[in-house]
């Protein structure tokens, strides 16, 4: 962020915002091609995403999570009640088009129009979402609400920083590195350190281009393999249009494919 000199005190100082606070998501409903994106409904959600969320790979799925694992319904349900239908977070059901079956989650959190910061956590990929185009528009389809409906400038996304699943995922969607906050929290019981990444809105044009060429019918062959890789489009899209905003940090190689 390029600084400007304050006209009384002669030392530097941040831009002036145009003071008009972005809105908070409220319920809403976000529709793409593989995946439609929903207030969570415990009722309408429940068993799909209970179901989705047992088998073999359950303690992986929910280790990183601030809730779960969940092997008994009546705890599941339990905790679906407590997120579902609450102003903060805004916790939405991720639902494959293609079934009709929930198949994840995400939430909007740390709302703060007044500042115009938003993050997106609690994200659920099950197996039936994990490394399928839907889990890439999903994020997509909550970057565009973000940014261009609520008028948010800086989008946030933290994980454990030993989650190096969520590290890359997060490099491959086009969020950038900004350092680990050592012994940030306790999570379940276990001390955490927490990566940090962040979009802002002078970065969205590029990053919304990358989404869209990625998300293009173009990109698929006829078995539905990528053509181009989303984290080469949007390392060339950092490249070609650099953020003036920010200061260079170690760490922000191009991601590694793969990544739910």
């Amino acid at each position: 962020m390029r600084p400007v000199i304050h006209p009384a005190a002669g030392l530097p100082v941040g831009p002036l915002d145009d003071g008009v606070p972005a809105q908070h998501p409220g319920r809403p409903r976000l529709d793409g091609r593989f995946v439609t994106l929903v207030p969570l409904d415990p009722a309408a959600h429940g068993d799909d995403l209970f179901v989705a969320s047992q088998g073999p790979d359950r303690e992986a799925l929910w280790l990183y999570l601030n809730a779960g694992p969940f092997p008994e319904r009546a705890a599941f349900d339990a905790y679906l009640a407590s997120v579902a239908g609450r102003d903060e977070p805004v916790t939405l059901a991720i639902v494959d088009n293609a079934t009709g079956r929930a198949v994840g989650h995400l939430a909007l959190m740390r709302i703060k129009p007044a500042h115009k910061v938003i993050e997106v956590g609690s994200i659920l990929y099950t197996a039936a979402l994990a490394r399928k185009p839907g889990g890439t528009e999903a994020i997509f389809l909550v970057a565009r609400l973000v940014f261009e409906t609520l008028g948010f400038v800086r989008f946030e996304w933290k994980c454990n920083a030993l989650n190096a699943p969520s590290r890359r995922a997060a490099l491959r969607f086009g969020f950038t590195f900004e350092g680990v906050f050592p012994r940030h929290m306790i999570q379940k019981g276990r001390a955490r350190d927490t990566a940090w990444f962040s979009m802002l809105a002078s970065e969205w044009p590029a990053r919304e281009a990358a989404f869209a060429a990625w998300l293009s019918p173009d990109n698929f062959d006829a078995d539905g393999r990528q053509r181009t890789p989303l984290g080469a489009l949007m390392a060339e899209a950092a490249r070609r249009f650099p953020s003036d905003e920010r200061e260079p940090v170690a760490g922000n190689a191009p991601p590694t494919e793969g990544a739910p």
